[in-house]
């Protein structure tokens, strides 16, 4: 809640220099544990697919939208620039997730075998091209995942954006805020959050007319923003029948925005308007929008996830200072109820 400053300059000035107010602890919540997912566009989307590798015995589902594989610039000659527009090699991805399991850096990686997948390439993005999320498919596909657990949406002419029914650009736009609208070939607009969610999820109920508004929360509690690179504050999408009964079966999705997509940069864009929360209300999916934080400096200026290191060597592992404030924000909705 904004702090309310009274008339008079030295009582105005005084309220500018008191320190805001910070936003309220993420709920302890008693979410089903076994029902949380990820998933998330570009940065975000190499990070949803990170977080999946790395807590796969968490996570059961994972939608990467225009990203990559699992530790793509370690085994990829041409680093970020060819993680984003040449061919990684999915293969090699999962070789590495396996070397890192091995040392116990991340999850076993037989649980990726029963793992849920949607992949999305726009045919006209220009930043992520379609074989490196095709690479994600071969690391499923080496993993032991089946065929029919991945679903691969590759025939829109969309561009590098989150794909909403009802906002956002012209199909084939890559442009702030990163959101588009397209039209499938049955003249009907693409409901991207739907297609995912039913595909990690299984058949939906009808999605809600209206939602709550998603309420902020403080991410300081989750780790210093200096370490971590997240912004001091998210979003949570909390269903009202989630509110309710404290969460208890309720599933976990967590959406990873893409670089210049931060709350800081677009809004409540992402975390209000793709269209997530209309079949989270219905469905009793709580959903939350971690926030990263864009530097001053030359570290991170875009708001980026960290899927490349800036952040420090280790920044796939479960320990990693972005990847344990994630899953330890998971853990805190999915806690189990005191005695």
């Amino acid at each position: 809640m904004p702090r309310l400053c009274l008339p008079g300059f030295l009582l105005l000035a005084a309220c500018l220099a008191a320190p805001a107010q910070a936003a309220p602890p993420l709920p302890d919540l008693q979410a089903d544990p076994t029902r949380t997912s990820v998933s998330g566009l570009s940065s975000g989307g190499f990070m949803a697919a990170q977080y999946a590798v790395a807590f796969s015995a968490s996570t059961f589902g994972v939608g990467v939208i225009a990203g990559g594989p699992y530790l793509c610039t370690e085994v990829t000659l041409g680093g970020i620039l060819s993680c984003m527009k040449g061919t990684p090699d999915g293969a090699a991805s999962f070789r590495a997730a396996k070397a890192a399991a091995a040392r116990g850096a991340i999850d076993p990686v037989a649980a990726l075998a029963t793992s849920r997948v949607y992949l999305f390439s726009g045919r006209n993005d220009p930043t992520v091209l379609p074989a490196v999320v095709e690479a994600v498919r071969t690391f499923y596909r080496e993993a032991g995942t089946p065929d029919a657990a991945v679903k691969a949406v590759t025939d829109l002419p969309a561009g590098h954006a989150f794909l909403s029914p009802s906002f956002g650009s012209a199909c084939g736009v890559t442009e702030s805020p990163y959101i588009t609208r397209c039209v499938t070939a049955e003249g009907t607009a693409y409901d991207q959050p739907a297609a995912l969610l039913t595909h990690l999820y299984g058949p939906l109920r009808p999605a809600a007319e209206t939602v709550p508004v998603p309420l902020p929360f403080d991410q300081t509690a989750f780790g210093p923003t200096d370490r971590t690179g997240l912004a001091e504050t998210g979003y949570l999408y909390l269903p009202d029948a989630c509110r309710a009964d404290a969460g208890r079966g309720c599933a976990v999705h967590v959406v990873f925005h893409g670089c210049r997509q931060s709350a800081t940069a677009v809004g409540d864009a992402v975390y209000a308007k793709v269209g997530y929360n209309r079949w989270a209300e219905s469905n009793r999916i709580i959903v939350l929008y971690p926030q990263v934080a864009p530097t001053e400096s030359a570290v991170n200026p875009r708001g980026c996830w960290d899927w490349w290191g800036y952040s420090q060597a280790d920044f796939a592992t479960r320990s990693a200072p972005q990847m344990a404030a994630i899953r330890a924000m998971v853990a805190r909705l999915t806690a189990p109820a005191q005695p």
